[in-house]
């Protein structure tokens, strides 16, 4: 059997991040077995799903390299075939007209409740009190319908939905690839609704038909879709198709064990794009939320592809750690492509003006040397912050404090020696330098400050030497002479 799997997000809001999670499992199920991996879009709810919703989704998945095998598809565009599917049923016996109206099922609620709420009153026997909570429990419980069995219509012209006949007695078993063997009554299912009076086809009966008509294989969602699945085997059952295999995954939760929710933070996949997390680097993390494979921390999609399983998956909910993201996104930042990666810093590099020619080679160069300083794109890109024309350099209290005095009189000597280099390099600014400080019995750790505080301002940068070589002799040199200049004044 050749594995298909499915994505099938509804564009009624962003794709979160345990969205997102459900799509790499998917995709690399999918992958593992060569099999296929497909999208689907559950437009269904046409008052809530929009089409910036759908681009949203879309964009997010591009992003994150989950590139389905077919072209997306729209759920609501087969509602045809989803009601030729309902009134298939009704032919077979396992789904039947229901003649009852909206007020009446509401009616039938609201009297459960004043059945409920009437069993709390003083003074009545325990055996009444037994007797409202039984009539309460069955008009609040799951419906079955007096039309399931053949009932006549009211008259000719009585408007009606279409349910699912709804199973009889017994249990009800998923043998689920995460959760285990799960079991309900099969009275705790109602005669649920395919087709509403208007025609319309609900989303459970949609779920399963695109399902089985896409080819789907294996189902792997949150395990919020847990008690849905015992409500759509039997359109399955009633169909006479073959029932895919399940996997219901635990939800995300926040660093406090509650729900996922938006005061922990929980963001779109494409504000963590903004946010600047590589897709590779969310990917990895997002992989390793809820499941594990041996000691092997972080994994790239090809690594991850390869030895990816339903049985590595947690049934304890995993809990966000946005201090893990940041340490794999830097894994990832320091593994980039040099072109790449400056593409990706250009935005933030430029946030206050475009950069000059100068900048940019400059920034080139210390580039390779400089992925590790910076958990984030806009982190990184901040490093980079003393490259930049930023004549005359404005000091901070400890940099002043450097070029005050001795620290000025051994810049301005150190100057000199520096201007009388044939080649301007590292590794020729590192001799000289320590040349330097040997013929004048001097430590680094009494020309460093101060050459450091003229090139920086006091701004973090690495090794003293290859920031002189990034700058190049005339920015260097011009930096050491602003500040020579300054105090002596």
């Amino acid at each position: 059997m050749s594995v298909i799997t499915r994505f099938a997000p509804s564009p009624t809001g962003m794709l979160h991040i345990g969205g997102a999670r459900t799509a790499l499992f998917n995709y690399l199920y999918a992958k593992r077995h060569n099999g296929k991996f497909l999208l689907r879009i559950e437009d269904t709810d046409r008052e809530r799903s929009t089409d910036e919703a759908t681009a949203a989704i879309l964009e997010g998945m591009e992003w994150l390299g989950l590139t389905a095998d077919e072209k997306p598809l729209m759920q609501f565009s087969r509602a045809g075939r989803h009601t030729e599917v309902a009134l298939d049923m009704v032919s077979r016996g396992t789904a039947f007209r229901c003649y009852a109206t909206q007020e009446e099922l509401q009616a039938r609620r609201d009297l459960g409740e004043e059945k409920r709420q009437a069993a709390k009153a003083e003074g009545i026997s325990e055996d009444e009190k037994a007797a409202l909570l039984a009539e309460a429990n069955v008009l609040l419980g799951p419906y079955r319908s007096p039309w399931r069995d053949g009932a006549p219509a009211p008259s000719e012209d009585t408007p009606y939905t279409i349910r699912l006949r709804a199973p009889d007695g017994g249990d009800r078993v998923v043998e689920d690839g995460v959760q285990g063997t799960v079991r309900i009554q099969a009275s705790e299912l109602d005669d649920m609704i395919l087709l509403r009076a208007d025609g319309t086809p609900t989303y459970m009966l949609a779920v399963v038909v695109d399902d089985h008509d896409m080819g789907v294989t294996h189902v792997i969602r949150g395990d919020d879709h847990l008690r849905n699945t015992f409500r759509q085997i039997p359109i399955y059952e009633a169909m006479g198709w073959d029932i895919p295999k399940y996997a219901h995954v635990p939800l995300i939760h926040g660093p406090d064990g509650a729900k996922l929710s938006k005061r922990h933070g929980a963001l779109s996949t494409l504000a963590y794009r903004e946010m600047g997390y590589l897709p590779e680097a969310m990917k990895a993390y997002l992989l390793r939320l809820g499941w594990s494979h041996g000691d092997q921390e972080i994994f790239t999609q090809d690594e991850a592809a390869a030895v990816f399983d339903i049985g590595g998956i947690n049934k304890a909910p995993a809990r966000l750690d946005i201090d893990k993201l940041g340490q794999i996104n830097s894994h990832f930042l320091r593994l980039a492509d040099d072109e790449r990666l400056f593409s990706l810093l250009k935005p933030y590099l430029e946030a206050e003006k475009p950069l000059t020619e100068a900048e940019i080679a400059r920034i080139r160069a210390a580039l390779p040397h400089m992925k590790d300083r910076g958990n984030t794109l806009p982190e990184l890109a901040e490093a980079f912050a003393f490259l930049k024309d930023i004549r005359p350099i404005e000091l901070n209290k400890k940099a002043r404090k450097a070029l005050k005095g001795e620290g000025l009189d051994r810049l301005a000597g150190l100057r000199d020696e520096l201007q009388q280099l044939p080649h301007w390099s590292a590794e020729t600014i590192s001799t000289a330098i320590g040349s330097y400080c040997t013929a004048l019995d001097l430590s680094m750790g009494q020309v460093g400050p101060p050459l450091r505080a003229a090139l920086t301002g006091g701004l973090p940068a690495p090794d003293i030497a290859p920031v002189l070589e990034w700058l190049g002799r005339d920015e260097a040199l011009g930096r050491i002479d602003d500040q020579i200049a300054q105090g002596r004044e």
